[in-house]
């Protein structure tokens, strides 16, 4: 029998299952380093990431933030094995959950355009497409 699948916020020493749980989900791009994105996460009291854990694994993951304006959900990452059971759901919840302790109003994520399948997942959540422009500037020189 497996256990139950508990949610914490992970500690520095779930980087590496971590950080393989989001490669594993395809979630790594070159331009962002993920171990780097999971410490200043951790390094914040506005920010953090969740871990789903059964039996002692870590299976699914969502980072949440906040700007003092709206929340923000990235990396929601289920175990491949895993998909379909609700954990990504489930991930989405407990970072809106989060996310109204702190007093956030709304919540908004980004979903890469090469994703594109994860965009019907958000709809039945209640996400809708937002109608912006997302602009960004380096401020610093990411390893290509």
């Amino acid at each position: 029998m497996t256990a139950p699948v508990t949610v914490r916020p992970c500690t520095a020493e779930d980087r590496d299952a971590v950080v393989a749980l989001w490669t594993a989900c395809g979630l790594v791009v070159p331009w962002n380093d993920p171990a780097a994105d999971f410490a200043l996460a951790l390094s914040k009291t506005s920010s953090t990431v969740l871990a789903a854990v059964e039996d002692g694994r870590i299976v699914a993951t969502a980072m949440v933030g906040q700007d003092g304006h709206r929340g923000w959900i990235y990396y929601v990452a289920v175990d491949p094995a895993l998909q379909g059971r609700g954990l990504g759901r489930r991930m989405v919840a407990e970072a809106e959950s989060w996310l109204t302790a702190a007093g956030m109003p709304k919540v908004q994520l980004l979903v890469r355009e090469t994703n594109q399948p994860v965009l019907a997942f958000y709809e039945r959540l209640g996400y809708a497409k937002s109608p912006v422009t997302m602009m960004q500037k380096w401020l610093t020189n990411p390893s290509l």
